[in-house]
């Protein structure tokens, strides 16, 4: 049969999964399969429709497809690109708080993570009062071309990141398109069509071994329960600053996480799991920006990473996963940041995190005030059209 080669590969996926380094619980093994069924997903619908003679952006992750610690606040598109072509990107802007772009050269794998050094925000762009904009991709030096690009050898990918800060931000729209028009698809034959599940079936081994090798270079080395001082983003994002860290409590402890409100336009935090995944950030609170947060009186925000509820409005919600990924990110940037903007850790028992906020009479929340935060995260998610 011509699925014949992705049946094989789903096959290795689940051997790779089941033999995953960090299950131990019943749960990391079940979220493990959740995950490999949003590759298969994602990797079959990318494979069949991306096409570089008419290329156009494909969500590359959201709600069903995670990976590569997916960032909740962030809509991410992707279109496969050659470097010896000018491509058309017209869009809208939205008035989520950051748009970039950034280009790829190769792919990430399980051995590489791919040249970045093509990265940008739309500060740099020329865009109408009414918010269109037209930029150009293309092998030309620009020589001073009003929002002209010019792509680097070996370019490979073009991906664009819409983030938001407040989830009630209104996205923009993109479209890419060749400037010579490419040419029409070309007919299927058995033998593309064959081709075709192939690369599917490679696409999703690659990923799952992929985002095992990840956290293995950036995070378990270092140390547990700790966060690593504001830092660049490893794979070229030129505006982006992040820390991060891993986590192992018990369900009677908690993280209290201290880190100044940053004059930087978008400031998030998010919890991930052993998957390298973002948690369920619709129905429950795994991450929050720094328009979500509260913040102190002294412009501290002080979050609670805990599995019972602290009764706090910044309760980051582990969901049943006592171990994981905790992660910051700062974009949009006008300046360095320093150690000085980064954040403090601490472990405590969870009967004591109150003494441990001392802003923690004005902290707390009732049942039903966290529920309407949980029920605006459902529609600030559900607008996006992303499911």
């Amino acid at each position: 049969m011509l699925t014949d080669p992705f049946t094989r590969a789903v096959g290795e996926a689940e051997r790779l999964v089941a033999a995953a380094p960090h299950i131990r619980t019943e749960q990391d093994l079940l979220d493990g399969y959740r995950y490999l069924a949003g590759g298969i997903v994602a990797t079959t619908q990318s494979t069949w429709a991306m096409d570089r003679a008419q290329p156009e952006f494909l969500s590359g992750t959201g709600p069903h497809t995670k990976m590569g610690l997916d960032n909740p606040d962030t809509l991410y598109f992707g279109a496969r690109i050659s470097d010896d072509v000018e491509y058309v990107v017209r869009g809208i802007r939205g008035t989520t708080t950051d748009l970039s772009f950034q280009v790829l050269s190769g792919n990430y794998t399980d051995s590489n993570v791919p040249e970045g050094g093509t990265a940008f925000d739309d500060r740099a762009l020329e865009i109408e009062p009414d918010g269109t904009f037209e930029v150009r991709f293309g092998p030309e030096s620009g020589d001073g071309r009003r929002n002209y690009v010019q792509l680097p050898a070996g370019a490979t990918q073009l991906v664009a990141r819409e983030v938001y800060n407040d989830w009630t931000q209104r996205r923009g729209t993109l479209t890419i398109a060749r400037a010579d028009n490419g040419s029409l698809p070309k007919p299927l034959t058995h033998e593309a069509v064959e081709r075709k599940w192939e690369r599917a079936g490679e696409a999703l081994v690659t990923r799952v071994k992929t985002w095992l090798q990840f956290p293995e270079w950036f995070y378990l080395n270092l140390p547990v329960n700790s966060l690593t001082e504001p830092r660049l983003t490893p794979g070229g994002l030129a505006t982006q600053y992040s820390s991060v860290g891993h986590y192992d409590i018990t369900d009677r402890q908690a993280i209290v996480i201290t880190v100044p409100k940053s004059d930087a336009p978008y400031q998030g935090f998010q919890l991930g799991s052993m998957w390298y995944i973002s948690l369920d950030y619709v129905n429950h609170q795994t991450s929050l920006t720094s328009a979500q947060a509260q913040t102190d009186p002294d412009g501290m925000i002080r979050l609670v990473v805990a599995e019972r509820n602290p009764g706090v409005a910044n309760w980051i919600e582990t969901t049943g996963h006592l171990r994981g990924y905790l992660q910051f990110r700062w974009q949009r940037l006008a300046r360095e940041l320093t150690a000085a903007d980064g954040p403090q850790l601490e472990v405590v028992d969870l009967d004591d995190v109150p003494a441990h906020l001392p802003y923690y009479d004005s902290n707390t929340i009732d049942a039903q005030s966290f529920t309407e935060r949980i029920a605006a995260r459902r529609l600030g998610i559900a607008s996006r059209m992303l499911s």
